[in-house]
């Protein structure tokens, strides 16, 4: 039965059993290794990094063996990484296991909407990504080549991502929901010259078409030579005589073996995109050795994935947590679910039903989509028995305690540790996570990732006393960071990372350590709230309008005051069931004036359907703000809900002019 835990506790609450500490990846590693602790390896990674990335670095495939690790003599924003040696992401995740047990293992499932699945083994995972990697050789996609992903859930883009790899080609994974516009604005600026989409997908039992955005979006795209289709949702396509292909056609079984290419360790393997507040989207590079050695780091030693386990992390290609579940889950010989469509279709309790018909072992969650699932009212959750379970992970925005403690309490019966994960595309990976040997507080991290420098300081970038709120930052370089922007674009690349504070990585999150050695993540410092004289996270405020029990999600944003600087817009969701009213207005305003103070009553709180969220769940409180104050709101492609900008839009103006708060 599961203990009965106070949910006011601000102490550890999960301590991990025995046979997981004797059992996993990270305890071996320190026992190799003559180290104590995890706090042990920490302080031997700062102080000896060349070491800690050569024993990460060798757990990849070289096809020639390099003899550097680490070159930092241009600076740590330009280091370079296993100078000399030769590699492929796939001679790595897929290759390596040919001969070996894992060869005959199921590598992909994929399950449907409509409950279809399809199972793809190492050996018919590697016979498909070599099928299409000769065709695209054929049609003359050569080492360097952009090669864009638009594409949905299912097997085909795991098999297309490796098979670009595999020929040395630079894969361009895309969000699937993305509207033509989003299409030119990264295919342009990468110079694809090759697309791989599909006809179609499916949500929510409608067919959403990709093949004709992209035939929407292609005019604008001169450079453009080959459109390669997946025969998928079967809606109509018109295919464009001299352009287009289909997959089917152009991946049959080649005659003999196709070769790997063996590419320069540090050469693109993956182009992604990164959103911002103004400006075009960012193309953050990265490499075949830095992208798999981040996730032998994060994924196997930190967050102990090992080859019985099965993954489930719901996200699209087009979001660094795609590309992540590919690399990570093959790298370690493991198996990965992908489910096409969301969490709660066609059933409320989907999530759960495929832990329990799939077996997962290892399910990856945004606190986001904990909220939904709170306001909805479960999924039913009760009624799943979850018992493959051993690993829950999240990542995507800071956790709100409600949230946290519904997810601990219900999905992962108050054994299964929430192993927090929080980095970014730019990372190529994490900075800080939980891990499987150190005890959890709600909503915290275990610490830093080893090797990566993380410091936490104020605007000069000195760091700040315990228990304070500053900017989270990486003193040196990691194997996993971005490799400058596409086309070399340096002076963008320092500016957007390296010179708001010098010498250090910032990227503008802040976070602070508690007495215990917990990390926090705070949120975004262009999030920040400063209300006469104080600063608070708006996760604060949101987690106080949720422990009411009947606010599902909120947003809360920062307007100008006239007297305090700041003051406070809210705008939630509401649990299944609740109404809205002023006696709840009332009551929420008075959770958050008991909760922080009367300088921090919000100006106004008020009802919507949702709020603006990435494919990846996270909330886009700067879009939020921007509409509020009828500001430009920069790039909404990576929305997944667009519509909801207008609604929220129409609330704020009903609002009274300069009403006190």
């Amino acid at each position: 039965m599961t203990e009965v835990r106070d949910r006011s506790a601000d102490g550890f609450v999960w301590h991990p059993p025995q046979e997981l500490v004797a059992s996993s990846n990270l305890a071996a590693f320190l026992a190799e290794h003559g180290l104590a602790d995890y706090a042990a390896l920490l302080a031997r990674a700062e102080a000896e990094p060349e070491w800690f990335w050569n024993e990460i670095a060798q757990r990849l495939h070289f096809f020639r063996p390099y003899g550097q690790v680490l070159d930092a003599s241009r600076g740590a924003p330009f280091a370079r990484w296993c100078l000399g040696g030769t590699t492929n992401v796939v001679a790595s995740c897929i290759e390596r296991h040919r001969g070996t047990p894992a060869w005959e293992k199921e590598a992909v499932v994929w399950e449907g909407e409509g409950g279809e699945v399809r199972r793809l083994d190492y050996a018919g995972l590697s016979a498909r990504i070599d099928a299409l990697a000769a065709g695209l050789r054929r049609e003359g996609c050569a080492p360097g080549d952009v090669v864009g992903l638009f594409l949905p859930n299912i097997p085909e883009a795991i098999v297309a991502f490796f098979a670009v790899a595999k020929i040395g080609a630079v894969a361009l994974p895309m969000f699937s929901g993305f509207g033509a516009g989003a299409l030119i604005d990264r295919l342009s600026d990468a110079g694809a010259r090759f697309v791989i989409t599909a006809d179609g997908t499916w949500r929510r039992g409608s067919v959403v078409p990709l093949k004709a955005t992209l035939d929407e979006a292609a005019p604008a795209l001169p450079q453009l030579s080959r459109v390669i289709v997946v025969r998928h949702a079967g809606c109509p396509v018109r295919m464009h005589a001299t352009r287009d292909l289909w997959l089917d056609d152009l991946a049959t079984p080649p005659e003999g073996p196709v070769a790997t290419e063996e590419m320069d360790a540090e050469a693109p393997l993956m182009l992604m995109y990164t959103s911002g507040t103004t400006g075009k989207p960012k193309g953050t590079v990265h490499s075949h050795c830095s992208f798999a050695a981040k996730m032998a780091l994060d994924l196997g030693l930190i967050m102990d994935v090992k080859p019985s386990d099965r993954l489930l992390w719901l996200s699209d290609m087009g979001w660094l947590v795609g590309p992540l579940l590919a690399v990570g889950t093959t790298l370690h010989g493991a198996a990965m679910l992908i489910a096409e469509g969301g969490p709660d279709y066609p059933d409320a309790g989907r999530m759960w039903r495929l832990v329990d018909a799939h077996a997962i072992s290892f399910l990856g969650i945004a606190p986001t989509m904990a909220r939904s699932f709170i306001r909805s009212g479960g999924g039913g959750v009760e009624g799943y028995d979850l018992g493959s379970l051993r690993i829950c992970a999240s990542t995507g925005e800071p956790w709100t305690p409600e949230a946290w403690w519904w997810t601990f309490e219900k999905v992962c019966r108050g054994r299964v540790p929430i192993l927090n994960y929080s980095g970014g595309t730019e990372i190529g990976g994490g900075i800080l996570s939980g891990n499987v040997l150190t005890p959890m507080k709600p909503c915290a991290f275990s610490g830093p990732i080893p090797g990566m420098g993380a410091d936490i300081v104020d605007a000069a970038g000195n760091p700040v006393p315990q228990g304070e709120v500053g900017e989270l930052v990486l003193r040196r370089p990691s194997i996993g960071l971005t490799r400058s922007l596409w086309k070399n674009d340096d002076e963008r690349y320092l500016d957007a990372y390296w010179r708001e504070i010098p010498g250090v990585w910032h990227q503008g999150d802040r976070a602070r350590v508690d007495a215990d050695g917990a990390w926090y993540v705070i949120g975004r410092s262009d999030d920040t709230l400063k209300i006469a004289g104080k600063r608070t996270g708006p996760t604060e405020i949101e987690g106080l309008l949720c422990a009411t029990g009947k606010v599902a999600e909120a947003a809360a944003i920062g307007l100008p005051d006239p007297v305090k600087g700041q003051a406070i817009g809210c705008f939630v969701t509401l649990v299944a069931g609740q109404a809205w009213g002023p006696e709840l207005a009332r009551e929420l305003e008075d959770a958050v004036v008991v909760g922080l103070g009367v300088p921090f009553r919000p100006r106004f709180i008020l009802p919507v359907s949702d709020l603006p969220r990435t494919r990846n769940m996270k909330v886009m409180r700067r879009v939020v703000r921007a509409v509020c104050l009828d500001e430009p709101a920069g790039d909404l492609s990576s929305l997944v809900n667009p519509e909801v900008v207008e609604e929220i839009r129409a609330a704020a103006r009903a609002q009274p002019p300069n009403r006190p708060s």
